[in-house]
């Protein structure tokens, strides 16, 4: 079975930033820790839109495969789409991906499910806003 792969990307711009040479792993290309994090504040930022208070935790990250590098000066670009709203929880499709000026060419790098639970000041799970 072959997996496909987008083509564009699915959801809204949430965050778009600039790889830069300090965020790079041992082979020169960007960690994909520090991608993993910009998908995770990426995904809060929507889901902190659905908090009576703004505030959201990620709970859970599931089904992550990296697809394409990142490559240091290309801008990478975090979109999110809600799949479906709990009580207090908000399950997020995020995708990354890549803009090389050199090329001009868009390139997917990863995808994956977020869950955030809305919290309150005391960091109490709180209904989210449907």
């Amino acid at each position: 079975m072959t997996k496909v792969v987008p083509s564009a990307p699915k959801g809204e711009l949430v965050m778009k930033t600039l790889a830069m040479p300090g965020d790079t792993n041992a082979n020169g290309d960007i960690f994909g820790g520090w991608v993993l994090s910009q998908m995770d504040l990426g995904g809060a930022i929507l889901a902190k839109a659905y908090s009576p208070e703004g505030r959201a935790a990620t709970v859970a990250i599931e089904s992550m495969a990296f697809i394409n590098p990142v490559k240091v000066g290309s801008v990478v670009s975090t979109y999110a789409a809600i799949i479906s709203l709990g009580n207090t929880s908000i399950k997020i499709s995020v995708e990354t991906w890549v803009y090389d000026y050199l090329t001009n060419i868009s390139k997917i790098v990863t995808q994956g499910v977020f869950t955030y639970v809305s919290i309150d000041a005391n960091g109490k799970p709180t209904k989210i806003l449907k």
